[in-house]
């Protein structure tokens, strides 16, 4: 990608999207969880998201959530993300098991 086509897609709809969930990916490797969730709200919430984006932002602020033990939402959103068009299906596949591993800890919670 040219330099000049790299600035352009910056000041696009889908290049301003990408920055807010790329933004999230960053908080979220520093262990920014609350920055991270921000973040990808912010993009899941842009009108003009595209929906590969808002499937990746959705996974991945159910991960943020499941970080730090707000399961409640990050089931709901792994549920919203399974219910997303044209999901790839090793994307339903990490979802369901990401909710499996929460509905177990959850269960293993109560049995303490």
């Amino acid at each position: 990608m040219s330099f000049t086509r790299w600035v352009k897609s910056w000041f696009s709809k889908r290049g301003k999207t990408l920055a807010m969930y790329r933004s999230g990916m960053a908080k979220a490797s520093q262990r920014d969880y609350d920055g991270a969730i921000a973040a990808y709200s912010a993009a899941i919430n842009d009108p003009h998201i595209p929906s590969d984006v808002k499937g990746m932002a959705v996974y991945n602020r159910a991960l943020a959530y499941s970080a730090i033990h707000e399961d409640a939402k990050a089931a709901e959103d792994l549920a919203a993300l399974l219910e997303l068009p044209g999901l790839p299906e090793n994307i339903k596949t990490a979802a369901q098991q990401r909710r499996e591993r929460i509905r177990r800890r959850k269960e293993e919670e109560e049995s303490s």
